[in-house]
């Protein structure tokens, strides 16, 4: 198959949370703490299974990020009998707008930022992602969250906003881990899409769908090799 060709594109979209940074690390670390500290046991990977299920049923009902993080504690809470305390919900809320990048990311950024203009478009709150972006160290050209948009992806409304900031989606590539969330409505609207496969495969904090991605990559920076060898 053939491979991305950086003349193609003019900006890159990026999921932010389980892209960039490594969100299910933060979400089993601080579930873990708060199930432990209410005496609750709960496996890592069950602890992802029911987060994939429940945060977008939850981000269905609408609401802020933080309401929805709300509601799924709420329901770890009602599953294993306990009733989450106030510090309980601030923690979770900003678990995942603190979760640490992973190591290629901010390197990858940077080389890419050279070349292209840069977009993310990621299901959380502009105060959290805020958060998030001071961390990265890089200054994005478009930024479209869930806040913005009052809908959560895999929501196609989201990738219509993007575009009608970015310009033509033929010069769009997207970037992301979930197959659920990004790659497949990104597919239904005709947006190249990149799968950067984090995971090895195996499930975690976002659904499972049959989609496919035109391409695939292990980590951004095999991406970013690609792009730069092509350009």
């Amino acid at each position: 198959m053939s491979q991305p060709q950086a003349s193609d594109y003019d900006v890159i979209s990026f999921d932010c949370y389980g892209t960039l940074v490594d969100w299910e690390s933060a979400i089993v670390s601080t579930l873990q703490e708060l199930l432990q500290s209410h005496d609750a046991n709960m496996n890592d990977d069950v602890v992802l299974e029911y987060f994939a299920n429940w945060e977008p049923e939850e981000q269905i009902q609408g609401g802020t990020y933080r309401s929805v993080l709300r509601r799924v504690l709420d329901r770890y809470g009602f599953r294993l009998g306990f009733k989450p305390r106030s510090k309980d919900y601030d923690t979770f809320e900003e678990c995942v707008a603190r979760a640490g990048a992973f190591e290629d990311t901010i390197d990858a950024l940077e080389s890419l930022q050279k070349g292209f203009k840069l977009a993310v478009i990621t299901n959380t709150d502009n105060d959290l992602f805020a958060i998030t972006r001071e961390a990265l160290n890089v200054e994005f050209d478009f930024v479209v969250t869930a806040e913005d948009t009052g809908c959560y992806k895999p929501n196609t409304e989201m990738f219509n906003v993007a575009v009608a900031e970015i310009g033509k989606k033929d010069r769009l590539l997207h970037v992301a881990q979930s197959v659920f969330h990004d790659i497949s409505p990104a597919n239904s609207l005709g947006i190249d899409s990149v799968w950067i496969d984090r995971t090895s495969g195996r499930p975690g904090a976002t659904k499972q769908v049959d989609e496919k991605a035109k391409w695939t990559y292990t980590n951004l920076q095999e991406l970013v090799d690609q792009l730069l060898m092509n350009s």
